[in-house]
């Protein structure tokens, strides 16, 4: 390792050889990776240096892109497998010369995904993509790709929450981690910081305890967010899914139940699409416990979630979820009860216990939303629609804040064209002006520096 300039960060350049977690890749493949012509290597460089960086609390994805401007990963078919080349890696990642192991397999992980996307789920892969079942089958294929489909007995909890979340937020989530790891549960959350990290260290305390062998802390992210939110040390499955619709899916179709903690504007796209789903009638007797909970100073938080959920999608939603405060063991005893009714009810619908496949989900909820400034003006956010129609509208709103927020493509249109304009009746306009300022002011945007919003609220 030569030595840097005084204001770089230290670098390392590195070979290593994937053995176990990830599979022989064709020539074919391969071949993508390397394509600069299609992009596919520049997004395979920025998840790589996302991992690599694993641990990082920064949600700005230009800074580690400037940060380490000469860093690159080639991959080489050779004839007894797979070669990566790492040129001017973060030495982060690194002790004394050798990648951490973890580090590695979430790296490996990265490789795997982008190239079983860009096949599989290609333009040219024949498959229709168009339909409902052809999405849900691709989720499907690509999460048993990456082995995250296993035939135990429902145990996988689903956590959302914010990235920039308070220190006793934070301490919240490690304790309703760790009742949920004494209970045997497992942990699936976004991947990042904040609500994502706290759940699976918490339980990764509780399993040790338990003497649990195997546990899993599953990590679900999309390119245009792991850039923003690197994965937390604890994940020990990741898994990349091409966009946020089917990362939403996978979330619903492999968990058995979520808890929702304190969030900002991405923790309230994720609320809008389960409720929007749930609120279906085909999914009316459809068993999936949902509990919204933190501190009791985050009650406050939760009041007016609540009540921008009563006044978008009405009564009927509240049925749907619970809210709990400061109690992190009912939330995991009602959890664990809720858990076992799903048990029951897969096994009389003889539903498979590691992949949803009941749960209805519309095409509406799962075709790719592209934040453009003509598309968030053309949301139809007005009374008088459907729940779950008016519910998915709602959804990209708040993704398209997310976009702006953090995804490099999303903010390359802010800085061009300015901030998204959200038009709709002035009631609901003023309650979501409302709940955007209140994410503003305690600070669930942004983890660091002032916020700047890329949103303008039109009554």
């Amino acid at each position: 390792m030569s030595k840097p300039p005084q204001d770089a960060l230290p670098t390392v350049n590195a070979r290593i050889h994937p053995s176990g977690a990830l599979d022989i890749l064709s020539r074919d493949e391969v071949a993508r990776l390397r394509d600069a012509s299609t992009g596919m290597h520049d997004l395979l460089r920025r998840c790589a240096l996302a991992v690599l960086t694993t641990g990082s609390v920064s949600d700005d994805p230009r800074a580690a892109q400037a940060q380490y401007a000469d860093f690159d990963i080639q991959v080489h078919q050779q004839d007894r497998g797979l070669r990566i080349d790492l040129a001017n890696a973060p030495a982060m990642a690194f002790v004394d010369g050798e990648i951490i192991r973890g580090v590695a397999e979430l790296l490996f992980a990265v490789v795997r995904d982008l190239a079983f996307t860009a096949i599989e789920l290609g333009e040219a892969c024949g498959r229709d993509l168009n339909t409902s079942a052809g999405i849900t089958d691709g989720v499907f294929d690509l999460l048993r790709n990456a082995r995250i489909l296993q035939p135990t007995d429902p145990r996988l909890v689903v956590c959302w929450g914010g990235h920039s979340i308070s220190r006793d937020e934070y301490i919240y989530t490690k304790q309703v981690g760790y009742e949920l790891g004494l209970r045997g549960l497992d942990i699936c959350t976004g991947c990042g910081p904040g609500a994502m990290k706290g759940p699976m260290k918490g339980a990764n305390i509780a399993h040790a305890k338990q003497r649990r062998e195997h546990p899993r802390y599953i990590g679900v992210t999309e390119p245009g967010i792991i850039a923003a939110e690197s994965p937390n040390p604890i994940v020990n499955h990741l898994v990349i899914l091409p966009d946020i619709e089917k990362r939403l899916e996978a979330f619903v179709r492999i968990g058995h139940g979520i808890i929702v903690f304190p969030g900002g504007v991405g923790t309230a796209e994720e609320i809008l699409y389960l409720l929007g789903i749930l609120l279906r009638e085909e999914n009316a007797g459809l068993q999936f416990p949902l509990i919204f909970t933190g501190p009791t100073a985050s009650a406050a938080y939760f009041e007016q979630i609540d009540r921008f959920l009563r006044l978008t999608l009405g009564e009927a939603a509240t049925s749907r979820y619970e809210i709990i405060i400061a109690d992190p063991a009912a939330v995991a005893r009602r959890m664990t009860a809720g858990i076992r009714k799903v048990r029951e009810q897969r096994i009389a619908q003889k539903d498979s216990f590691f992949f949803n496949w009941s749960i209805d989900i519309p095409l509406e909820f799962q075709q790719p939303f592209r934040p453009t400034h003509e598309a968030m003006a053309a949301l139809d956010l007005h009374k008088g629609r459907k729940p779950h129609d008016l519910a998915a509208d709602l959804r990209r709103a708040f993704s398209g804040i997310v976009a702006g927020n953090v995804k490099e493509d999303g903010m390359r249109r802010i800085d061009a064209h300015g901030p998204f304009e959200i038009h709709g009746d002035p009631e609901m306009m003023q309650s979501l002006d409302a709940l955007l300022r209140a994410f503003v002011e305690q600070r669930r945007m942004k983890i660091d520096g002032d916020y700047h919003p890329c949103y303008r609220v039109v009554a």
